[in-house]
């Protein structure tokens, strides 16, 4: 009884699925009736037999698998930022936070600012960094606001309660709309999202694509909602944000669809051989990021959480190596730390001051 209790009033698992969505989900091609599949056949190799291993790896060198002390994060500079006429300018907060600035629009992307990636189970995952909440008061109001899928470590319970008042609209993938539903957030101020849909929100035009990864929340409704990423462009700038997910066809299609890009953001990080076709290794993501057609790519989904077992620094050690031997462009700012496409920052190590 408690555990059901639980399970059905605690804010974080997020809304049921209602009669009407399962109609809506069945509207979609990647819905087979039960559950939303990916392009290719998916899965993670983790099982009992497996599991001993794997919580050994995570317990090995323990250090170094996250900070030594905790990330800072770079006050946010309002004044700067309105006043920059680059066509594009971002600010990565760790993880997969990004907040931009495109054909006059601020964008917000995964905005899961909280402290804990596991805020419902028995273990937690402290974020690198601390007061990261508040980051959320000091930003600019937001014409839109982007969810790749409704994971803890990318849709947040505290985080949305800050933004209801902040952000003008939620763009969705399909099947996200019944958690912000349920936490307080008018339905007319929500879009669900199936791949390849588009949309727009001043000049910018966006479109949801397809990653190869899953969803989920409870211990029920895994894959119950769609996961992607996001192409956002303007008739003089195009941005790619990868979403969360392994390595497979679609970046080449997405690059064939729609770059070459400006600028991508890859996911790298949280990556282990049990579960490499849902998280691209750091190599995969400087390949995916080549036959998207990127001219610039920074790397995202690390420096925020421990969720693999390998030191916290290794995505991003070895997306540097890879995109060096591949002579791809690419951008690695620090935490909080604006960036304009006018004037793009060195790559300084500075992950390697936190160990």
């Amino acid at each position: 009884m408690a555990l059901w209790a639980y399970l059905t009033f605690h804010p974080q698992f997020g809304g049921k699925i209602t009669p009407e969505d399962r109609q809506n989900y069945a509207r979609s091609p990647h819905w087979n009736g039960k559950i939303f599949e990916n392009l290719s056949p998916t899965g993670d190799d983790v099982s009992l037999s497996n599991l001993p291993g794997l919580i050994q790896d995570n317990l090995k060198d323990a250090k170094l698998k996250i900070p030594q002390r905790p990330i800072p994060v770079a006050p946010f500079d309002l004044e700067t930022w309105e006043n920059s006429t680059a066509p594009f300018q971002f600010i990565w907060y760790g993880h997969a936070v990004c907040l931009m600035r495109l054909g006059g629009q601020n964008l917000l992307i995964d905005p899961m600012l909280g402290p804990d990636a596991s805020p419902v189970g028995p273990i937690r995952t402290k974020r690198f960094s601390d007061n990261t909440l508040s980051v959320i008061d000091q930003l600019p109001d937001l014409d839109a606001v982007f969810l790749t899928h409704d994971h803890y470590d990318h849709l947040d319970y505290s985080s949305i309660q800050r933004l209801k008042a902040k952000a003008a609209h939620f763009y969705v993938a399909l099947g996200v709309k019944r958690h912000l539903r349920r936490w307080g957030i008018a339905p007319e101020r929500i879009t669900e999202m199936d791949w390849w849909d588009e949309g727009q929100v001043g000049n910018v035009q966006f479109t949801f694509t397809p990653s190869r990864h899953f969803s989920g929340r409870g211990l029920t409704d895994r894959t119950k909602c769609l996961w992607g990423g996001w192409v956002l462009q303007t008739p003089d700038y195009k941005v790619y944000w990868s979403g969360d997910g392994g390595y497979d066809t679609h970046f080449r299609e997405i690059g064939e669809r729609f770059g070459p890009f400006d600028w991508a953001f890859m996911e790298c990080g949280q990556y282990y051989k049990l579960w490499t076709q849902i998280h691209a290794l750091p190599e995969e993501a400087v390949q995916g990021a080549i036959e998207a057609g990127a001219k610039v790519s920074t790397p995202v989904h690390w420096g925020g959480f421990k969720l693999a077992p390998h030191d916290w620094r290794d995505p991003v050690q070895r997306f540097v190596k890879a995109a060096a031997q591949e002579k791809l462009d690419i951008v690695v700012p620090k935490i909080g730390e604006r960036v304009s496409s006018e004037a793009r920052p060195p790559v300084v190590h500075w992950w390697e001051e936190y160990n």
